[in-house]
């Protein structure tokens, strides 16, 4: 499903902890790492897309989080050609995306990057929250920076005395 602009709609996933540390995917038989992600299907809320891709990506049921807040519009990012198969391009330009924040109140053993048929990621780990954005492929570092930057306000502040001052900083730098 693409729309008129050549855009998926898809839903981005950030789980944090306790300690606002944020959970890291390495797709499987690389070395890449990202943020749970999936495509929205036909008919699926973002919100009802975000559960259906939590558990196929990362295992974890709506009893395993609690949704802290999502971003108020769509993120796009463009996906390079080089990256998307030629004969299915057809009018496909990239990704837009509504982003969850969301606290893992679960148990981190209750992850199983093996609960889908076609498996993800092959590992993960808990980054802090301002990630090195260099880890992140080029295209996406936008919308990363962006959804980072907007969602940071919903991070409890009493695990986290620094964040309001880290991301008035980040956001200045994003958006000069």
């Amino acid at each position: 499903m693409i729309d008129r602009d050549g855009y998926r709609p898809n839903v981005g996933i950030i789980i944090t902890n306790d300690r606002n540390q944020v959970l890291w995917g390495k797709r499987v038989r690389q070395h890449a790492w990202q943020f749970p992600q999936g495509g929205i299907q036909h008919g699926e809320t973002p919100e009802e897309a975000m559960y259906r891709e939590l558990h196929e990506e990362v295992g974890l049921m709506p009893e395993h989080v609690k949704i802290l807040g999502r971003t108020r519009d769509w993120m796009r990012y463009e996906v390079p050609q080089s990256w998307s198969k030629r004969e299915s391009r057809g009018g496909y330009r990239g990704q837009k995306q509504i982003w969850f924040l969301l606290l893992l109140i679960g148990r981190d053993c209750d992850v199983c990057l093996r609960a889908s048929a076609h498996p993800e990621f092959d590992a993960w780990r808990w980054n802090n929250y301002w990630l090195d954005i260099s880890a992140v492929i080029e295209f996406k570092r936008e919308v990363y920076t962006m959804a980072l930057n907007e969602l940071a306000s919903y991070l409890p502040a009493k695990n986290n005395p620094t964040t309001l001052q880290h991301y008035n900083h980040i956001k200045e730098k994003s958006f000069d």
